[in-house]
């Protein structure tokens, strides 16, 4: 399917999500190196300030999802969430201790937890069902490849300004606010039918329990895969533990989303015509592979060939799993189940990324992705047990 097929504010969400991840990577691909060499942060703290900061947007999600179901309207909370996470950037630079860190992570992903489950809603009201895997792919595809961009400017300015992180994250403010004038000027709401004053409060169990099993299955399912996919901050921890130079750290979240925005668009693309189920099996078992690669890998070669099968696995699941949630939620219940499906998959992203982070100090690198390779096996074995009988 042509992107030209897609609305032009889908397309616009696509670049307001470019222009963020620009930003966000800019920082996030030094700030794991910058936390353990300059500050002399451990890596179980890394994980757990990681798994801290993605449960926090998380949890965001499910109420601002269920706002957006009960007052009707997604754009006020899309916008209003960009834009704190734009407002929040410059305390990265200014951050002298963990506690900051960890302050600045939190703000910035309540920002995240606001605009995502209203914005994911917001494209499944602007595209008809054959069009959800597409729509989902060209999204995740643009915000991958701001993964990219991000990663690649920090890289060329740490190695122009020997290794001046401060003034990385201070540069990273600009595409965070181009991201809201994004918004502000390119995305159009459609029509609802109904407004607040009609709609029931979404959190209630009357409500609730409108969505359908099928719905709980999916969920359930992503948030068993979600802990076997820890923080990509300890694939930064990898290479730097195998002896990367600070300037060539994004590089490996560079390689990693070049190879993610490569495949999120084509396979969000071809599910819409040969089905989600085969090529999410697939990419389950490439994260096995790329766990497996990272663990046994004693050099920087194959850290970075681990780091590509993990932005491939991400490129055949991540968008597929959105547009499941896309297909099985009833459309006055999307942002309410786009929040309880990001609340219960960052619950277990804090748990996954906090033993990460235990496993890494206590027996080493290996054993961490060991672990991650063990548990993406039990999820293949549950959802092969699952697809066919209740997600048909």
């Amino acid at each position: 399917m042509a992107i030209k097929s897609l609305p032009r504010s889908v397309i616009m969400l696509g670049f307001v999500s470019m222009f963020m991840d620009i930003s966000s990577e800019m920082i996030h691909s030094l700030l794991p190196v910058f936390m353990v060499s300059v500050l002399g942060v451990s890596a179980l703290s890394v994980g757990i300030i990681e798994g801290i900061a993605e449960a926090t947007a998380s949890i965001t999600k499910i109420f601002s999802g269920v706002v957006s179901d009960w007052i009707g309207r997604r754009k006020p909370l899309v916008l209003f969430g960009y834009t704190m996470a734009a407002l929040t950037k410059p305390l990265f630079p200014l951050a002298q201790g963990v506690t900051a860190i960890l302050t600045a992570r939190f703000i910035d992903r309540v920002g995240k937890g606001i605009r995502g489950a209203p914005r994911d809603a917001l494209i499944t009201d602007l595209v008809p069902k054959n069009l959800h895997g597409a729509a989902f792919g060209l999204r995740q595809s643009m915000d991958t490849v701001g993964a990219f961009i991000g990663p690649t400017v920090a890289m060329a300015l740490m190695f122009f300004t020997f290794n001046n992180y401060r003034l990385v994250f201070w540069l990273a403010v600009i595409p965070a606010f181009i991201a809201v004038a994004c918004i502000v000027f390119g995305v159009e709401e459609p029509e609802h039918t109904s407004t607040g004053k009609t709609r029931p409060f979404p959190i209630r169990k009357s409500e609730l329990i409108k969505l359908p099993l099928s719905f709980w299955i999916v969920v359930a399912f992503a948030a068993a895969f979600t802990l076997a996919r820890f923080s990509e901050a300890f694939l930064l921890l990898r290479a730097d533990n195998l002896g990367l130079a600070a300037w060539l750290t994004p590089a490996i979240l560079i390689t990693m989303n070049i190879v993610y925005a490569g495949s999120a668009y084509p396979i969000g693309n071809l599910s819409d015509r040969i089905g989600k189920f085969g090529l999410l099996t697939i990419g389950i078992i490439l994260l096995i592979v790329a766990d497996l690669t990272l663990a046994l890998g004693h050099n920087l070669y194959w850290t970075f060939i681990g780091t590509a099968l993990w932005g491939l696995h991400m490129g055949m699941t991540q968008g597929l799993l959105s547009a499941l949630v896309a297909d099985v939620a009833p459309s006055e219940l999307r942002g309410t189940a786009f929040g309880m499906f990001h609340l219960l998959t960052g619950i277990t992203l804090l748990i996954a990324s906090a033993l990460a982070g235990w496993l890494w100090t206590a027996y080493g690198p290996a054993e961490t992705f060991y672990f991650g390779a063990a548990f993406a096996g039990v999820a293949l074995i549950g959802f092969l047990q699952i697809r066919d009988k209740y997600l048909k």
